[in-house]
């Protein structure tokens, strides 16, 4: 009920204007942003692959329904990307590209002309590029584009959410050698009739998708921060004999740092998912959702500040 309501809030104009203006809102929310401009993007990623860790840069900002916003969001990629090779961290650092962002809510063609941009891009600083999986209207879509982008561009990564109900099935449709798979909970609002909405039946699916994708030939990318899950995903490396460089742990900026140095000190590749621009409200309401953990965190904060 309390992950409906947060997802709920997050499309809610009134629900943002009291957030966006409560006080002490912004310290929060510096914890899982790393800023707003390219500047200190950069700097974050440089920071974190300083440490041993991987990097995925996500600019926030969604739902675009104006081609000459899609356009600016294009560039924006394109600009964030040269920085990166320039300053050498294409190796270490990739960029994560929301569909909707680029074109995809009202023009499908548009969206993979414009992905197509954003992937040469990465390619010339020696990186790569992973869609992200949105609401769950856009699977088949986002889906189909990550198909046509793997004929010039295979390395691109494709996106799976536990939460939806056709998960494992798609899993084992990517779970084919050279191919990038990351797999999250998921963290948007859906139907029971598409999607599992009690906790224990979102955790059990991602147990069956992990195991598809780590006995697969592909490249898992595995999202999340629970204990007992990581520990099942250590356990699947030895079974399937998987070298630490055939997979990778994957956590948000400013959630369990500690825990991902512990792994990437072991010898495990760990990449941080690193949010960054001025339009933060929909990102920061889904990572309340996510855990509970995160809302205890902000209802701290402000009580605390008050």
């Amino acid at each position: 009920m309390l992950r409906q309501a947060l997802l709920a809030a997050s499309r809610s104009g009134g629900a943002r204007r009291v957030v966006e203006t409560a006080p002490f809102t912004g310290d929060v929310v510096r914890r899982f942003i790393a800023g707003e401009t390219i500047e200190d993007a950069t700097r974050v990623t440089g920071e974190l692959t300083g440490e041993g860790l991987l990097v995925t840069l996500d600019v926030l900002g969604e739902d675009t329904h104006d081609k000459g916003r899609a356009e600016a969001n294009v560039e924006h990629y394109v600009e964030l990307l040269e920085r990166l090779g320039a300053a050498g961290l294409g190796t270490r650092a990739e960029v994560s590209l929301k569909l909707s962002a680029i074109g995809q809510t009202f023009d499908e063609d548009l969206a993979l002309e414009n992905a197509k941009r954003v992937c040469a891009a990465a390619r010339s600083a020696s990186t790569t590029v992973t869609l992200d999986m949105e609401e769950h209207t856009t699977v088949d879509s986002t889906l189909g584009i990550v198909h046509e982008l793997r004929r010039d561009f295979p390395d691109v990564g494709a996106v799976i959410q536990s939460y939806l109900r056709r998960a494992e099935e798609h899993c084992a449709e990517l779970a084919y050698e050279g191919s990038r798979v990351r797999l999250c909970k998921g963290a948007y609002a859906a139907p029971a009739a598409v999607a599992f909405t009690d906790k224990d039946e979102i955790d059990k699916s991602y147990v069956r998708c992990m195991k598809v994708l780590m006995a697969g030939k592909g490249y898992p990318m595995l999202a999340t921060h629970d204990p007992r899950l990581i520990d099942i995903a250590g356990a699947l490396s030895i079974l399937h004999e998987r070298d630490a460089d055939t997979f990778e742990y994957q956590m948000l900026y400013g959630i369990r740092p500690q825990e991902q140095r512990r792994l990437a000190a072991q010898g495990a590749q760990v990449r941080v998912y690193v949010a960054y621009g001025r339009e933060w409200y929909q990102y920061f309401m889904r990572r309340l959702a996510e855990r509970p953990a995160n809302l205890r965190f902000f209802l701290r904060s402000v009580a605390g500040r008050a």
